[in-house]
């Protein structure tokens, strides 16, 4: 699958004009061009038939706008930004931002409440990939492997969708939930308050040099809200965003063979290339055209293109 899509997604590029690098006759392109659309669309009818589904649920999550330089910093309880997998837990079961169920050990949920938690799945610090994956596992044959690999994860609580109270009072609430919950993984996120800018970005610069990913900050009077909020910000060293990926650039000199960029567009309809921070696996087994990618940058150009921009991972969740 991997190497059709991105065979297909170098033939593509080259008939948009993108990196000339097969010259083929004119009927041969029309056929393979009409050949990759038919291939894509089997795609999009497959793809609505299985995940459909899952998106009627989808949980109505609070998420965060980027913080500006300026804001009352003593007003908001700070925290480290994990590098998890959100986990929504209904009540009855864990969910993930896009809604499909996650599928975790009997003992790992056991303890918690009726009471729906927003939280993050996480290992540790630079371990994305791992909690990533394991979240999307199930246990096969080997329940007992399967089980104990979860004992690495930890449910790291931050927040009470459904409490009708401020932050300060959902943080009290949470306090006791995990009080009464009283397991070893689940946990509630390290939380303080800082006086200035100074001393925010000083903060900053300590999780980031221990191998985090940035800060979370919460308004301490705002109520739980459904999409982006003014009241919940994240700060980082660099920004990160979304595009999907449609088409591929052949790789170069040691890449010969392998990809060399991806073409990517934003949600805006804004088009560029990611040609860095991939491994030499990615670049052999690309993210297939169509899917989401994350990628990090450090502002945008007068054309609305990201600067610097630089591939993380696939959005798979």
């Amino acid at each position: 699958m991997h190497q059709l899509n991105f065979l297909l997604g170098l033939i593509i590029s080259t008939l948009h004009g993108r990196s000339p690098f097969y010259l083929l006759r004119e009927g041969e392109m029309v056929f393979i061009r009409y050949c990759h659309i038919l291939f894509n669309c089997l795609i999009v009818v497959v793809s609505s038939l299985v995940v459909a589904p899952s998106f009627a649920d989808k949980p109505k999550l609070q998420l965060a706008t980027i913080y500006q330089s300026g804001s009352d910093v003593s007003a908001y309880w700070v925290s480290e930004k994990l590098d998890g997998v959100r986990g929504y837990w209904d009540g009855k079961q864990l969910l993930t931002r896009q809604g499909y169920p996650i599928t975790a050990p009997q003992w790992f949920i056991a303890n918690l409440p009726q009471q729906p938690l927003d939280g993050e799945l996480w290992i540790g610090r630079g371990q994305f990939d791992a909690v990533s994956a394991l979240v999307r596992s199930s246990p096969g044959d080997n329940l007992a492997l399967w089980s104990q690999q979860w004992r690495q994860v930890k449910y790291m609580l931050f927040d009470l969708p459904q409490s009708s109270g401020t932050f300060s009072d959902r943080l009290t609430q949470l306090r006791s939930i995990v009080s009464d919950i009283d397991r070893d993984w689940v946990q509630l996120i390290d939380q303080r308050r800082l006086a200035s800018d100074t001393e925010l970005m000083a903060f900053l610069e300590q999780v980031v040099a221990s191998g985090g990913e940035g800060l979370m900050l919460h308004h301490e009077d705002a109520i739980y809200k459904q999409g982006r909020s003014s009241n919940l910000l994240k700060l980082k060293l660099w920004q990160d965003a979304e595009a999907r990926v449609i088409g591929y650039e052949p790789g170069k000199g040691k890449y010969v063979g392998m990809l060399g960029a991806l073409l990517v567009e934003t949600p805006t309809g804004v088009r560029f290339k990611l040609g860095s921070g991939f491994t030499d696996q990615q670049r052999k087994n690309p993210p297939e055209i169509g899917s989401l990618v994350t990628y990090k940058y450090t502002g945008i150009n007068d054309n609305g293109v990201p600067r610097f921009a630089s591939f993380m991972r696939i959005r798979r969740l």
